[in-house]
């Protein structure tokens, strides 16, 4: 069977990491960054709002996916990524910013979506799943990369970051030249994913997996909305959150690695119980204010991605018949998407940042007793 050779590989893996950063990217030079669009309030929309432009747009995107094509899509959500992305410099005020972010998201909804759909379209089997958990790897990556960049730049001006979406304009060049547009073994893959798609998986169903990518995702993004916050008041500089939260991403990348051998020794929901037990750990780390338990703090939360996410988007596309592959995986988003876009409550919960870190701790540990439980079960 056909395989994209390694520079097609690492094209749509670079188009992967563009996804988490559509928000994230702003998070450590969020106070500079916000005074510079003219927000004075609701900043941390700026970091959210596009999770909704995502989830509002995701069924569109799938549809359009199956309809016309991953390839097609992909394309030219890549060339209004970068061109939306870097055009918020000229915007200023809230009505002008929020439906930037808005417009913003519901683009990165047809770039995840596409790239996922060409993985899954030229791996199958356990190939898919390593590719898939590279995927993973490369999306925080992108993280640390990015929010390294972010923070760094924000510290010499503050709309230096927007020029980082200008990124996708190169991976799209790298798209057209390294990917073709036409899989050989198009037909007969398609047939095989047909064949092998599954309505349950170690007692999972489809709509199980969406509803622990949005716990998942809402848990792992707290830290992400809040954790500037928090370290803003406890005197640490924009760089040095850029750091923090590079490194959480870092430590995801080398966890979503790990994870397909994982997978051959625990089942699926043992793994995501694993995940959701880190995320319990690392909140009761970051209620905390001493540097070393802030690092512990990020390792775990890191784990906790590493052994979720990839997974759970692995899951959704095993889960998946070929025809409805694009439709699927448009939940999919939209369910990662409505995580994050939950946490733009956060800062208002009773208690503050506290508090909510508290509440984090204490669902997760509900969440991965129900789920090991489960992962018992399907043994």
């Amino acid at each position: 069977m056909n395989q994209l050779k390694t520079a097609g590989s690492f094209t749509l893996l670079c188009i992967a990491s563009l996804t988490i950063m559509v928000g994230t990217l702003l998070a450590p030079g969020l106070v500079s960054i916000s005074a510079g669009l003219g927000i004075t309030d609701n900043s941390v929309l700026l970091i959210t709002l596009p999770s909704l432009g995502a989830v509002v747009f995701a069924p569109l995107a799938g549809k359009l996916i199956d309809k016309y094509g991953a390839y097609k899509l992909l394309i030219i959500g890549l060339f209004l990524y970068g061109l939306a992305g870097a055009s918020a410099y000229l915007l200023h005020g809230p009505a002008q910013v929020f439906s930037n972010r808005f417009l913003l998201g519901g683009i990165t909804s047809v770039v995840m979506a596409s790239c996922t759909v060409l993985i899954s379209t030229w791996y199958q089997g356990e190939a898919r799943l390593k590719m898939i958990a590279k995927q993973g790897m490369a999306v925080e990556l992108g993280g640390v990369i990015f929010l390294f960049l972010g923070g760094l730049l924000a510290s010499q001006f503050w709309a230096l970051p927007l020029s980082i979406y200008l990124m996708a304009w190169v991976f799209l060049a790298m798209l057209l030249r390294f990917v073709p547009r036409h899989h050989a073994a198009t037909a007969e893959n398609t047939q095989i994913a047909e064949d092998d798609s599954k309505t349950i998986i170690s007692g999972l169903s489809l709509k199980n997996v969406y509803l622990i990518s949005t716990l998942a995702m809402t848990i792992f993004f707290t830290s992400t909305v809040l954790l500037p916050i928090t370290m803003n008041e406890l005197s640490y500089n924009e760089s040095q959150i850029g750091q923090l939260l590079a490194f959480i991403s870092l430590v995801a990348v080398v966890t979503a690695g790990f994870m397909p051998k994982i997978i051959k020794w625990l089942n699926e929901p043992k793994v995501l119980a694993l995940a959701f037990l880190a995320f319990a750990l690392s909140y009761i780390c970051f209620t905390q204010t001493s540097t070393l338990l802030l690092t512990l703090g990020a390792l775990l939360i890191g784990i906790g991605f590493g052994f979720s996410i990839p997974l759970l988007n692995h899951m959704t596309v095993e889960l998946s018949a070929a025809k409805v592959r694009g439709r699927n995986l448009s939940y999919f988003t939209m369910a990662v998407f409505s995580g994050q876009f939950f946490t733009s409550f956060m800062e208002y919960m009773p208690g503050g940042a506290h508090n909510v870190f508290i509440m984090c701790s204490v669902f997760s540990v509900i969440i991965s007793i129900v789920l090991f439980v489960k992962g018992r079960k399907a043994a």
